[in-house]
């Protein structure tokens, strides 16, 4: 196994049509397709984890099959890149099922949860990732439709899938949700987007309450700036080549940094928090 690429700002100037392709990014995000090493701390789990064909989600994937998992991976209509995501999970061991489609809609959401089920017996780990975001100068730029579309995205669907899985979830199972840097130190250009991670937040805190009785954990992960599909598919290229440079470690950080809070709080090293938000930021304060 290697080091994490870490590269650091200027990034080349880039953009792409949104959600955004992995493979079109310069430098290519590292997922921890050649650093993550696991130990089985999830051996024999089941997770299904939303936006998984890249990013955040891609490196979760990678490291919970690394760590024993069979993983499901959700995502909206990046099929090549969703494709690489399970090819990684195979080599790990462990089984893959692909799952397109818009957890905007609460009948997917529970369609997502039920074919886990029938397929892996039960589901262990929910990892509510999957996110949408655009950039905006003024709030009279900002459509309902898109304010709609990015909390239908960013906290319904979470809400719809912990609701259709928690029923079959069994003492010790986990929810982990990714809220962002954002919920404390909004960036007014990512209103709408910021807006659904303080309620992300708020929601985990809520539902770790509600869930306590049943034993199963709910936490979250905050991430800093993180060089994603997002990063280019909705930000001016300018900024794109800048995204990072703000933290005290001076560059964004790489997927597969975030891993390993994953599973920190999937597994029984985390058995003890429950409610919590564990910022990665690189640095940025969360307080």
């Amino acid at each position: 196994m290697t080091k994490i690429r870490r590269p650091e700002p200027p990034q080349p100037e880039q953009q792409q049509e949104p959600p955004g392709k992995t493979a079109l990014m310069q430098p290519v995000p590292d997922h921890g397709e050649n650093s993550y090493k696991g130990d089985r701390k999830l051996e024999g789990k089941v997770a299904l984890i939303t936006g998984a064909d890249s990013g955040i989600g891609k490196a979760v994937a990678i490291a919970f099959a690394r760590e024993g998992a069979d993983i499901v991976i959700s995502y909206l209509n990046e099929d090549e890149d969703a494709r690489d995501t399970a090819k990684w999970v195979e080599e790990a061991g462990r089984k893959a099922m692909v799952v397109p489609g818009d957890i905007k809609s609460e009948d997917h959401c529970k369609t997502i949860v039920q074919r886990t089920v029938d397929e892996f017996g039960g589901i262990d780990i929910l990892v509510n990732n999957a996110a949408f975001q655009r950039t905006y100068a003024d709030i009279s730029d900002i459509t309902a439709d898109e304010w709609d579309e990015t909390f239908r995205t960013n906290i319904y669907a979470p809400f719809f899938l912990s609701k259709a899985a928690a029923p079959h979830m069994k003492a010790g199972s986990s929810i982990i949700n990714t809220t962002s840097i954002q919920s404390r130190q909004p960036s007014p250009q990512l209103l709408a987007y910021a807006s659904t991670k303080g309620a992300i937040s708020n929601f985990t805190a809520g539902l770790a309450e509600m869930l306590a009785e049943k034993r199963i954990r709910v936490n979250a992960v905050a991430p800093g700036p993180i060089w994603t599909p997002l990063i280019p598919s909705t930000m001016p290229a300018e900024k794109a080549a800048k995204f990072g440079e703000q933290t005290l470690l001076k560059r964004a950080g790489q997927p597969a940094e975030l891993a390993g809070a994953y599973v920190l709080l999937a597994s029984d090293l985390g058995s003890y928090m429950t409610g919590a938000v564990i910022p990665v930021t690189g640095g940025e304060i969360m307080i």
